[in-house]
């Protein structure tokens, strides 16, 4: 049993992945704006930005392995944000990068499919970054420091979906609760990527930790699909009407942040360490739904109860 730190844990992955790590080892996971009630593992809630924060949380609870969920995802939020989101995404994960290779603490950090333009996809770890909005150049910058500090360090670039606090973290959620409600909405075309369920993201994430991985994997499915394909992959296994899902470009929708296209990596390297083939999406959605059929959907939504 290990003393695992989850920052960012209110989050989609934060919150999932310490669930999944409680059932064998000690977890302490680090909220801000939202606390946990009811949840199997201790919460501290910090603002991992101020000073010396960092130092103080490592000394207080000791952790054998701290897993880094804690970011600025909203890539328009990022757009309006951009010293908040330098901030968290990149000034952070570099300072705990410093503090845990000092203190020989294990770390994995968690980055982005979103650190490349696009523009021809099938991306290696070899390959050169090319980020195009503020979220992507803050999380490309944190991947940098986070190896810089701490090159010990497992950086993985993710992408994923699940179920999550609040019920609208995720695209999967956002196509559920509208079809589930009759509503018709669009679906990408020009945007391919390969995400994973949450729940088997953080299953890698506590093997590739516990197989000691180091330095940069792309940690994703390797079976790309459009979001417009996502949408009716999803429909299909809930029994929602797929025909609501209207397909479109992302270029029409009046988002702030510009999006890449063909945001699909090559987890090669990953499925080399690990041994094995990572999920497909039709498993995984199959997966998705039957958590949601055995409630635990209900059971993460129980925890923002009465939350601050």
């Amino acid at each position: 049993m290990r003393r695992i730190l989850v920052t960012g844990c209110s989050g989609l992955l934060g919150l999932n992945l310490a669930l999944q790590a409680c059932d064998r080892h000690t977890v302490i996971g680090v909220v801000q704006q939202h606390s946990l009630d009811g949840a199997p593992f201790a919460t501290l809630r910090l603002d991992l930005s101020m000073p010396h924060v960092l130092e103080t949380l490592l000394d207080g609870t000791k952790p054998d392995l701290v897993i880094n969920c804690a970011a600025l995802a909203d890539l328009d939020v990022c757009e309006a944000n951009q010293q908040l989101a330098y901030r968290l995404n990149a000034v952070v994960p570099g300072e705990l990068a410093e503090i845990t290779a000092k203190r020989d603490i294990g770390l994995v950090h968690i980055s982005t499919d979103a650190v490349f333009d696009g523009q021809r996809g099938d991306y290696s770890e070899e390959d050169q970054p090319n980020p195009i909005n503020v979220y992507a150049r803050t999380k490309l910058t944190g991947e940098m420091a986070v190896a810089s500090a701490n090159p010990k360090a497992l950086i993985a670039r993710v992408n994923f979906y699940g179920w999550s606090l609040f019920g609208k973290r995720s695209l999967a959620e956002w196509f559920f609760n509208n079809l589930s409600a009759g509503n018709q909405v669009n679906g990408f075309t020009d945007v391919f990527f390969g995400p994973l369920l949450v729940n088997d993201l953080a299953d890698l994430l506590l093997e590739m930790a516990e197989k000691q991985l180091q330095g940069l994997y792309h940690t994703v499915s390797p079976a790309y699909l459009s979001k417009y394909d996502f949408g009716r992959l999803l429909a299909r296994q809930f029994g929602l009407d797929e025909h609501l899902i209207q397909p479109t470009s992302w270029k029409t929708g009046g988002l702030l942040a510009v999006r890449a296209s063909k945001l699909t990596l090559r987890s090669d390297r990953l499925q080399r360490a690990l041994g094995r083939t990572l999920p497909d999406q039709a498993s995984a959605m199959q997966r998705f739904h039957e958590l949601y059929l055995q409630g635990f959907q209900k059971r993460i939504r129980s925890f923002s109860q009465n939350v601050g």
